[in-house]
């Protein structure tokens, strides 16, 4: 196993590890389709709620972080889906290539930009600040599906379902 020198080494991984806990890749692998859009009791999303939170907004730091026409978005509702069900397998497969998409993004951001850059429509936030952030909300929110998994008797995966 190759362990991060630098900084930036690490914070490249740490937006996507598991070193800690379960990584987002893990949290989603073996899902079967027909629990993604089920809310278990006493919860207020699903998955697909979750994933696609994840999502949102993680786009939504990556372009602060290197749009400087960034326009806020409103809360709640341009971070959470409404419905608990996913439109389709597509849409669920596709907000998966958009979120691993994105982290790739930040990830490219941490390797080869100054991390105390301020972003250009912030207001004093930097490149590190909002990598953390990205980070970190998505570690909450991979423990808040591994609940839902566990509630809706889906974790651990069947092996080989990956």
């Amino acid at each position: 196993m190759r362990f991060p020198k630098t900084v930036p080494e690490h914070l490249e991984k740490m937006l996507d590890w598991g070193d800690a806990h379960v990584s987002f890749d893990d949290a989603v692998a073996g899902l079967p389709a027909a629990a993604r859009g089920k809310v278990p009791k006493g919860l207020p999303y699903s998955a697909w709620q979750l994933v696609e939170h994840i999502r949102l907004a993680q786009a939504d730091i990556l372009e602060f972080c290197v749009s400087p026409r960034y326009a806020e978005k409103r809360w709640p509702d341009d971070y959470w889906p409404e419905s608990p069900a996913p439109p389709s397998a597509r849409a669920w497969n596709t907000s998966l290539a958009h979120m691993r998409r994105d982290r790739r993004a930040l990830q490219r951001l941490a390797a080869h930009r100054s991390l105390t850059r301020r972003v250009p429509a912030g207001e004093g936030q930097t490149l590190l600040r909002e990598l953390i952030l990205a980070a970190d909300h998505t570690a909450y929110h991979v423990g808040e599906l591994i609940v839902v998994r566990r509630l809706l008797g889906t974790w651990p995966p069947a092996a080989g379902s990956a």
